[in-house]
């Protein structure tokens, strides 16, 4: 066997909120040989297996009691290109920024919306990540994933994957799927989505009135910084909860309350919340409870000061959407995924 296993392994390096919990078994994958190793070693052991990409949609409450495997699998490869349309593979564990990075470094547009995501390639898809009007669905051009069930490789189609609001079918068949490589359809020529008032005003005041790509992803990576913490400086997740879908009925009601009130509709007639405004008028931006807290930039990213637990953050969230249910009536829905 060519996994290398490992056992009691602290995962704080391995979780962007940098939690301090143990792996009971910990092991890297590098291949489709390590994955399928580290399934039967699971089995045999008789433990779940647990995979992670990069950590930063993870919030960890407790000790591990399963195999915790690491995706680590590296590859960027052309699979079409007829000089317009191009087709780019990507391996699971292939960092996401610097996958976006790359796409651009080879003159194709399509990801620049979604620059500087924390992550990897093959966690994308698990929640349809999206940012500043783009989402995985928009450029998503096929994935590989191995059936846990069966051992069996399955290629997903974009209706297969059944893409919503953070949301897809690997999200609802949880430990079934395992992903090994990602497919994204991606362009030569520009097709800029700049409908978000803060990237068109950064352009402006920049001067730059005809924007590449990569002008596009620079704006976005000094807007993200500006307003998310860096997890190497302070511990965090990004985004914590996801902004909730209401009906207009209640939107109406809210605007009412509150005519700032930030609110998109959707095209299935529902309208969508900014879950940081409901923070952040509820009063949590800023807050801190020992070393748990609310970022006092951006209300919609809890963070860890130091020596937070898993059970600290997630005592805070709870908080949280109860007074956010009590005060707009309105329920919000975390984004990491506790363990």
């Amino acid at each position: 066997m060519t996994l290398q296993v490992q056992a009691q392994v602290s995962l704080k390096p391995f979780n962007s909120f940098g939690i301090d919990v143990r792996a009971q078994l910990f092991a890297e994958a590098r291949s489709d040989v390590d994955v399928r190793e580290a399934l039967a070693y699971a089995a045999a052991q008789a433990i779940p297996l647990l995979v992670i990409g990069g950590g930063s949609n993870l919030l960890l409450t407790q000790d591990v009691p399963a195999l915790v495997l690491r995706m680590a699998t590296q590859g960027i490869r052309v699979l079409h290109d007829d000089g317009v349309h191009v087709v780019v593979e990507a391996e699971a564990g292939e960092a996401w920024h610097p996958f976006v990075l790359w796409t651009l470094e080879h003159g194709l547009c399509g990801l620049e919306n979604l620059s500087l995501i924390p992550g990897t390639v093959g966690a994308a898809p698990m929640q349809n990540i999206g940012a500043y009007g783009v989402e995985i669905k928009d450029v998503f051009a096929g994935l590989t994933a191995l059936d846990r069930q069966t051992g069996e490789l399955r290629d997903f189609s974009l209706e297969e994957c059944k893409f919503a609001y953070r949301d897809s079918l690997f999200k609802h068949e949880v430990g079934r799927w395992l992903i090994l490589r990602v497919r994204f359809a991606l362009s030569r020529v520009s097709h800029l989505k700049l409908d978000y008032g803060p990237v068109q005003q950064r352009l402006a005041g920049q001067g730059i009135t005809e924007a590449t790509p990569s002008d596009v992803s620079r704006a976005i990576c000094s807007i993200r910084r500006e307003k998310l913490p860096d997890p190497a400086e302070l511990g965090n997740a990004g985004s914590f909860f996801k902004n909730p879908l209401v009906s207009q009925a209640l939107a109406a009601q809210l605007q009412g309350l509150y005519p700032d009130l930030v609110a998109y509709p959707q095209a299935d007639g529902q309208m969508k919340l900014a879950a940081g405004w409901l923070i952040d008028k509820a009063g949590w931006k800023g807050f801190r409870d020992g070393d748990a807290g609310v970022h006092k930039m951006q209300a919609l990213v809890l963070v860890n000061y130091g020596a937070a637990t898993g059970h600290d953050i997630a005592n805070l969230a709870l908080r949280i959407q109860q007074d956010i249910a009590e005060r707009f009536k309105v329920d919000l829905e975390m984004e990491p995924n506790q363990y």
